[in-house]
């Protein structure tokens, strides 16, 4: 045979040979590591890329706003321990979804967010290509970490270092750019399933030191007014059994902070989250689990935590959290899990249980301000008040214990942190270490999809504005959430008057706006709910039919305070003009 024909021959084989591209690749490698689910925005020079993961049995979420799909893929994160999947357009995508990026890696939350990008030479050179952006130097600062693929032979090995990063140790947001030319780069269906990788234990167990161990459990032992204070990554960590099993067999009384809620339900006899001011100012030895003493802790120090000396022990996986704003007398490192089961081993027959005074003095604040509290979360006038509107959502959620909360805004956050108790694990999302507004929206979504529950998602007025426009993906997906909108016409209150009589003063919203006729637009169900029992009345319909449901709560426009507890980080002026 000639040379020529064999050098026929060979093009011939090459031709009958299966292909692939940087599209497919993308999708069998988020495929083969058991990603399910890609919240998105479509467009240049992703279009494609939801439409084929589509065609290929993912489950694609198409939003109105990056922010939100990010937001999605980040509570979707937490809520299955597995890397949250949100995908954008270049440049401007890119960076609206880099807000939930950086909030998911504050928060701990896995997510990888993959953006298209103008191509490496031209952005290099700053010659002006379409939405030309250096994305890779933007993310790195605000992420666990950031990687730019330009091969097809190298995406399935990105993706693996993507899911790797974002689920192990702490997690958190990973950013994976991908240049437009990437998709289209072609090369065998073979050699391209080989280039593929499957993550093997991607998060896997760190256990703790036994010495750290037995210093923690000699500093339990000696407290004589013990608090074990739950967070966020307590719940992230899925060790329920081993939490409660700590807990109720040390017989301390527990605080969880507002994402921790449900690991014990509020309700059990050792929570102590109606008596919070007494356990953290009186208190003498704290453990905490899965919680950070950052801002929402007062940093460990001050009024809050009162003049006597703490000795704290600390769990937590990242070493350098330890001492990060006080001493921590006992710290274990290691992942929460394998750190609970650790200090249960050592705990005995013999173990003393926490201290009976303590203990009752506890339950006896706690008794106390649950009945001053109860004849505020019964008034049924109109308009409402965010008592009296909370109190009809709270018995909601007593009855549907399985239903998903969803909470921002400022006194909606603040009081319902407070009022609605939470009775299972993982059910109460909000705004979370950063308190960022317009989470709403896209974890109401990722929490429906994911868990299949329904969700209750309670929002202020002007934490609704930063999402609203999401009602609509709520709609087109058919998705059973039931937001109430705690409608006071403004943010905090609805009084605020500009001084100078020209326009609405900075804090006030369109006077009795109707938020529910939004929701009729899109073919979902509006409601507007004047007293507590028309509110329940309306949250009980739509959690039974399951339809997207917008409430329009009406709550007196001067029923709410200035930035409610944090009202001390909002300077005031203290000069008159003239």
């Amino acid at each position: 045979m000639s040379i020529a024909a064999v050098a026929k021959s060979i093009d011939a084989t090459a031709t009958e040979q299966e292909l692939t591209d940087g599209f497919h690749l993308v999708i069998d490698a988020l495929k083969l590591n058991g990603i399910e689910t890609i919240y998105n925005v479509p467009g240049i020079p992703i279009t494609d890329l939801g439409r084929l993961a589509q065609a290929a049995g993912l489950r694609v979420v198409s939003f109105r706003h990056e922010q939100h799909a990010g937001n999605a893929a980040a509570i979707a994160g937490f809520l299955t321990k597995k890397p949250g999947i949100c995908l954008t357009v270049s440049a401007p995508g890119f960076l609206n979804g880099l807000t939930a990026l950086a909030n998911a890696t504050t928060n701990c939350f896995p997510m990888i967010l993959i953006s298209g990008s103008s191509e490496r030479e031209i952005v290099d050179l700053q010659q002006g290509d379409y939405e030309e952006m250096d994305q890779l130097a933007i993310a790195k600062p605000l992420c666990k970490a950031a990687f730019r693929v330009l091969h097809a032979q190298d995406i399935g090995i990105a993706v693996a270092r993507a899911i790797r990063a974002a689920v192990s140790g702490r997690p958190g947001g990973v950013y994976l750019d991908l240049p437009a030319k990437l998709f289209s780069q072609v090369m065998t269906a073979d050699a391209g399933a080989k280039s593929l990788v499957k993550v093997i234990d991607a998060a896997p167990a760190q256990l703790p030191a036994p010495d750290a161990v037995k210093r923690a459990l000699d500093v339990l032992k000696s407290a004589k007014r013990p608090l074990i204070l739950l967070g966020k990554g307590a719940a992230y960590a899925q060790a329920d059994d081993a939490i409660r099993t700590l807990i109720e067999k040390t017989g301390i009384p527990f605080l969880p902070m507002s994402m921790a809620k449900g690991l014990l339900p509020d309700t059990h006899p050792q929570c102590a989250g109606a008596a919070r001011s007494t356990v953290l100012k009186d208190s003498d030895v704290v453990l905490l689990i899965g919680a950070r003493l950052n801002w929402l802790l007062s940093h460990g120090k001050g009024k809050t935590w009162g003049d006597a000396p703490k000795k704290f022990i600390q769990i937590d996986i990242e070493p350098k959290e330890m001492d990060s704003n006080v001493e921590i007398v006992a710290p274990v490192v290691g992942d929460i899990g394998s750190c609970v089961s650790a200090l249960l081993a050592g705990i005995d027959a013999k173990w003393p249980t926490a201290p009976a005074d303590w203990v009752n003095s506890v339950k006896t604040k706690r008794e106390e301000n649950i009945a001053k509290m109860a004849p505020k979360l019964m008034k049924n006038t109109a308009p409402m008040d965010f008592h009296g509107a909370l109190g009809a959502l709270r018995t909601v959620i007593k009855e549907r214990p399985d239903a998903i909360l969803v909470n921002e805004g400022a006194n909606t956050l603040d009081l319902a942190r407070g009022v609605i108790d939470m009775y299972k694990p993982r059910k109460r999302l909000d705004v979370g270490t950063w308190g960022i507004m317009g989470i709403g929206m896209g974890f109401a979504v990722a929490a429906a999809i994911e868990t299949g529950k329904p969700v209750l998602a309670v929002e202020g007025d002007s934490a609704f504005g930063f999402s609203g426009m999401e009602v609509e993906t709520i709609c087109r997906y058919n998705l059973p959430v039931c937001i109430v909108i705690f409608n006071n016409n403004g943010i905090y209150r609805g009084l605020d008057t500009d001084p100078t009589g020209r326009d609405p003063g900075t804090t006030v919203f369109v006077k009795d706006a109707r938020y529910d006729k939004m929701m009729e637009a899109f073919g979902g169900v509006g409601v507007n709910a004047t007293t507590p029992d028309e509110l329940k009345r309306a949250v009980d319909a739509a959690m039974d039919s399951g339809k997207p449901t917008l409430i329009n709560a009406v709550i007196d426009p001067a029923a709410g305070t200035e930035s409610g507890r944090i009202g001390n980080l909002n300077p005031q002026s203290v000069v008159k003009k003239k």
